[in-house]
């Protein structure tokens, strides 16, 4: 069994396959065959209910199932505030809960993990895992089209500018620096370029926390109200090159979730970041 120790969104989608198991997992639904059958686990969080309205819109896929600890037995659509229901009640299964990917592929279920946070001996498990049952899974750090565009417009501007600095803003307090700044980070810091050589050496801690070995800085800023953004400035004398991105709603996730489902639904291993389907 691989299991995930950190906190995370799973949301599993049933692929093609006639597998006959637990009928949380199965839903038997009268539907269209040619339709990809989705199970949101987290169904009642704000995520959950904003890929559930996403996915009953998206074209050739459905809601099939909805796993939450909270508003068990309530059903998903109306919990959604749709205007009618779906029929589908939230149901409360142990299993998916405890984030147990392994036992969803077993059940023949393409998976599609996002997971901000996920240690490198968990994902090298669980893609052996796949590989041995020929199952597909997608782990996502960021379902963000937004960000992971941001990130490779980063990786081609590194090329060109030897400073660059990380500002990130969010309206709660968390785990800074954040996820994706620490992503960037360690994209430049990969690139074998020394950014920064006049300020590298500076330990004051009002320069921020230097990411890696190659003197890239990123600045945490908490304030409530703020949107959750993302900010790289790259300087060369006499220029400054800006790169920004801004996440307002949940919304922003759904776009890559259901480019996600689409190309999941075709694997037999494992893929690392949803970089791998654009």
């Amino acid at each position: 069994m691989v299991a995930l120790s950190c906190q995370s969104h799973f949301i599993i989608y049933k692929s093609f396959r006639n597998v006959n198991s637990r009928p949380c997992i199965s839903c038997a639904m009268q539907s269209s065959q040619s339709n990809i059958k989705v199970v949101i686990n987290g169904a009642a969080k704000e995520i959950g209910r904003a890929a559930v309205i996403a996915v009953t819109k998206a074209r050739g896929m459905e809601v099939a199932g909805a796993v939450d600890t909270h508003l068990v037995g309530q059903d998903i659509g109306k919990v959604c505030d749709m205007e009618e229901a779906l029929e589908i009640p939230i149901i409360n299964d142990l299993t998916m809960i405890l984030g147990s990917i392994s036992q969803a592929t077993a059940f023949g279920m393409n998976s599609v993990v996002y997971v901000p946070r996920i240690k490198q001996d968990t994902v090298m498990a669980l893609s052996a895992f796949c590989e041995k049952a020929s199952m597909g899974c997608l782990v996502a750090p960021t379902l963000s089209i937004g960000s992971i565009l941001l990130q490779q417009a980063a990786i081609q501007a590194s090329f060109h500018y030897k400073n660059v600095e990380i500002v990130e803003s969010r309206p709660n307090p968390g785990d800074f620096p954040s996820q994706e700044a620490v992503q960037i980070a360690n994209n430049l810091s990969g690139l074998g370029q020394i950014y920064n050589r006049d300020d590298i050496s500076s330990d004051n801690s009002a320069r921020g926390q230097v990411i890696g070995e190659d003197g890239v800085r990123v600045h945490s800023l908490v304030l409530p109200g703020l949107p959750s953004s993302t900010t790289l400035y790259f300087s060369r004398p006499g220029e400054v090159y800006t790169l920004k991105h801004d996440v307002t709603d949940v919304q922003s996730l759904m776009p890559g979730l259901i480019l996600a489902i689409r190309k999941v639904v075709r694997l037999k291993n494992l893929v690392y970041g949803l970089e791998k389907f654009m």
